[in-house]
Parts: C-alpha cells; sequence; structure tokens
C-alpha cells in the first residue's frame, strides 16, 4: 500500500558522509550550533539539496525502519506488521459490536524499547556533531507515534470513523473520545535490554503490587533521564544490535465509557431486597430492586459490567432514542409486579455526580409497625412526637456487615409521630436522614446504634413492618442526554 511506502522513504534515509561510532570521544570541543530544517537554508544564499535515498519494502514485509549512515545501520524500530495489525484491530472491533462516532488508538510497545531510541538517539546526535549540526530530541518522532500516525488513517477508514489523538500532536488539537481501542507489541528477545538500569538508577524502579514487572516504561523513561550519556555508553552498545526476531502483538481490546442510567422506582413487596442477597456464596433471597432494573437495560446496552447505581460499563449500544428508553422502563415494568419504574432517563457522569454529592441532604419518610416487650399506654408515646432533629450514631450493622467495611456513621432522624394500636404495637411515622438504617435505629443492633427507639422508650422494641412512604430525591434536576 502506498501509505506503507510513504512512510519507510520518511523514516529510512540514506546520508552519503563518513559515519563514527557515538560510543568514542568527541573530535571537536563547542562546535557550532545549527537547527536542522525541513529545507536547507544558508545565509546569504539559497541552498538545494537533492532528495534522499528512499527504501521501501514490499507490503508483505515487515516495516522495518532503519536509519543509515553510509553502511552502518541503526535499528530504530523492529518488524511491526503495520497492515497487519490494522486487519486485526478491525476485525476485533467489529466482531464487539460497538457503536461509536470516533475512537482513540492507544499503544502499548515494550519499554525496552525506549532503551533503543535513547541509544539511536546519542549515534544521531553524535553524528550532527561532527557535522557542525545539532537537534533537539523534542524534533524527534518517536517510533510509537509514527505507528500510530501508519495505522490509526488505516483504521479509520476502515471503521468509517475519525481518529482522536490523545493530546497535541503536530498542530492538531482534539477532545478525548469516548470509545478507546489498546493495541500492545512484546518482544522477549530484548528484554534484558533494561536491566542494567536496575543498577544504575536503583531508585526509578521500586516493586508495586499491581505491576507485574519492575520495568515499565514510566521507570525505564525516569532513569534515561537521571543517567548520563557516559554511564549509558559504558553499559549499552550504541547504535544498538539488530534483534533477529519480530515483536509480538498482544490482545486487542476495547472499552467504551459507562453510560449513566436514572431513575425513580417504587416497591411493592417486602420480601425484595435492594440488592442480590448472598452470604458465604449462597443466596438467600431470590431477585432483588436492582436485578429486576438491570436485566433489560443489560440485554438493550450489551453492557458487560456489572451496574452500579445503573451504571453500566463497556457498553456496545450507546444510542437510544426517547423512545426507546421508554420502551425499556415499559419493559421492566412488564418483567414483574414487585416494583414499578418512571422517569427513566440517560444521564451524564457529571448528574451521577450531583447526585451522589447531595445524598446527605436527601431525606426519606418512613412508616413503621412497632412491637414492645412491655405493655404501653397512649400516654408512653407522647415522648416520640417531642423528639425533633435527634443524632445517631450507627455502626455498620450486622446483616450487611458481609458486604460494607465497618465504619460508624452519623445520620438524623428529623422528625417522628406515633400512633396507638394495643398494649404492644404501635405505628411509627418518622423523617430521616438518607442513609439511615430504620430497623437498627427500633431494635438497637445489640447496642450498635445510639440512641435508638427501645432505649428512648425503656423497653426492647422491634420492627414487623416497613414501607418508605416518600423519597425525597429529585431525577428532575438532571439534563437527559437522550438524542
Amino acid at each position: 500500500m502506498d501509505i506503507n511506502k510513504e512512510l519507510l522513504a520518511f523514516l529510512s534515509q540514506a546520508d552519503s558522509g563518513q559515519s563514527h561510532d557515538a560510543s568514542g570521544q568527541d573530535q571537536a570541543d563547542n562546535p557550532p550550533c545549527k537547527k536542522m530544517k525541513l529545507e536547507s537554508v544558508r545565509a546569504g544564499e539559497e541552498a538545494s539539496a537533492e532528495p534522499p535515498a528512499l527504501e521501501a519494502q514490499p507490503d508483505a514485509q515487515p516495516a522495518t525502519v532503519k536509519v543509515k549512515h553510509q553502511n552502518t545501520s541503526l535499528l530504530v524500530h523492529a518488524s511491526i506488521y503495520i497492515f497487519r495489525n490494522e486487519l486485526q484491530v478491525c476485525e476485533v472491533v467489529k466482531k464487539g459490536g460497538y457503536q461509536f462516532d470516533s475512537l482513540l488508538l492507544a499503544v502499548s510497545l515494550p519499554a525496552q524499547l525506549s532503551v533503543r531510541e535513547h541509544s539511536c538517539w546519542l549515534h544521531i546526535k553524535k553524528e550532527l556533531r561532527e557535522k557542525s549540526m545539532c537537534v533537539d530530541k523534542e524534533d524527534v518522532v518517536q517510533v510509537k507515534d509514527a505507528f500510530k500516525w501508519a495505522i490509526q488513517a488505516l483504521v479509520g477508514r476502515e471503521l468509517g470513523a475519525s481518529m482522536l489523538f490523545n493530546g497535541i500532536y503536530m498542530y492538531f488539537y482534539v477532545v478525548q473520545s469516548a470509545f478507546e481501542v489498546s493495541i500492545g507489541f512484546t518482544h522477549a528477545e530484548t528484554d534484558g535490554d533494561c536491566h542494567f538500569l536496575a543498577t544504575a538508577c536503583s531508585d526509578c524502579f521500586k516493586p508495586a503490587k499491581n505491576k507485574a514487572s519492575v520495568f515499565t516504561r514510566m521507570a525505564v523513561v525516569k532513569a534515561l533521564e537521571k543517567i548520563s550519556d557516559e554511564e549509558f555508553l559504558r553499559q549499552y552498545p550504541c547504535p544498538p544490535a539488530r534483534p533477529a526476531t519480530k515483536c509480538t502483538p498482544l490482545e486487542t481490546t476495547c472499552l467504551h465509557s459507562s453510560v449513566f442510567i436514572a431513575g425513580r422506582y417504587n416497591k411493592f413487596s417486602r420480601e425484595l431486597p435492594q440488592t442480590p442477597w448472598v452470604i458465604d456464596g449462597e443466596r438467600r433471597m431470590e431477585g432483588s430492586v436492582e436485578e429486576l432494573i438491570a436485566a433489560p437495560l443489560l440485554s438493550s446496552f450489551r453492557a458487560d459490567g456489572r451496574p452500579f447505581a445503573m451504571e453500566l460499563v463497556n457498553p456496545h449500544r450507546v444510542r437510544h432514542t426517547k423512545a426507546e428508553v421508554r420502551q425499556l422502563q415499559e419493559t421492566i415494568n412488564a418483567s414483574s409486579d414487585k416494583i414499578r419504574v418512571r422517569d427513566l432517563q440517560i444521564v451524564t457522569r457529571e448528574a451521577m455526580g450531583r447526585m451522589k454529592e447531595g445524598e446527605e441532604e436527601k431525606t426519606k419518610s418512613y412508616s413503621a409497625l412497632i412491637w414492645t416487650k412491655k405493655a404501653i399506654t397512649k400516654a408512653d408515646l407522647d415522648v416520640i412526637g417531642n423528639i425533633k432533629e435527634l443524632k445517631i450514631d450507627q455502626k455498620t450493622p450486622l446483616r450487611v456487615l458481609h458486604r460494607r467495611p465497618l465504619a460508624v456513621r452519623q445520620r438524623t432522624i428529623h422528625s417522628m409521630s406515633a400512633s396507638y394500636l394495643d398494649t404492644h404495637h404501635f405505628t411509627l411515622l418518622l423523617r430521616t436522614q438518607a442513609g439511615t438504617y430504620i430497623k437498627e435505629f427500633v431494635h438497637g443492633d445489640f447496642g450498635r446504634t445510639k440512641p435508638n427507639l427501645g432505649g428512648l422508650m425503656e423497653t426492647e422494641a422491634d420492627i414487623l413492618e416497613l414501607d418508605v412512604e416518600r423519597a425525597v430525591v429529585t431525577c428532575d434536576q438532571l439534563s437527559p442526554t437522550v438524542s
């Protein structure tokens, strides 16, 4: 393909000047410096230069990039099959069935490539100094960027999507894409190229629990910034030897940013838990509010992650009209008579954040049927109605301790009222801060909630029935993003 030949022609240049070993002693002290340009212009006259000799390999061959100085070849990057990887990337994306208008290509090359690039850079710098020329390292295109420039246009054209850079390259400024495709390579033959840096710059290589090797790209780059040129040249060949094997491609992975769903629901069964109730690997109750709502959403969005507050992880389908969202709501409501959903809508991550931030200010109203061990009278309930803005401290309840961290949370009981039923039963109405464990407030949870209703009434109390009457949680403040 033409673009392959153009890339090779751009990077593979033949220089007719004399070749020198970069590891040798400098021949000139403080040579004059000239900035290299694409067009050579000398003072007082125009200079024309013949284009460099170009060397392009057939399309079927691996793209091996070389820098030539007479008869000396420097390996800049070894054996990346540009078009083979283009086909592999496109096949993986198409197979996944993702919806996207643009994509970001993330490339991970072996960490030791940074060492080889540094060696090549020192060699080139030496050559240029001997020609009374200089160039900044920032002006040299890295292999990683060259590879991305070569492959992303091909991938974008094949998939019919615009390609986004992650940052500023050349003169283009682009934004982050919601869809990211990651490709990577390994090269076992040169894995040991980094090892001498661990001795020269030991502080740069710290073991980490989540890292399989200390020789990460960031650690290697940091070490190369610290090590002196003289020390590097003593430890590593310059130019580096050409590898005999090719890079091995890793698995191509795709990831779309999450889609967030918000809405209101009503629960019509006391036997239905909010979330799946599993203890020690054993399911205690069938079904949950989360599962009943999530199942149709996971199917529609084809998300492959567990929903978290209706965060659909890595969705393949992301385009849903308002009519389709309404149909999803109807599907959820038709699936069970235990719950009902309304105001279902797609929202932004920022809107979810605002909902989370406002949790402390939300309130809920409950009605509960209370049993007391001691016989009570109507007068005994008067003390309850006089309690306002009661602050309580709640340790994580025993019933949820298997899935929530141990902590003490302060909550507020804003108001309470009671209606007498008989000598051992009454109805309790209360308005509380969201996040209050009502059952534990009533019976005390073996002293883990203080103060509690039983303690206030000086008797043992328990809750027989609990209903949510009203939840002051506003989805109306969220901005739907349904197209």
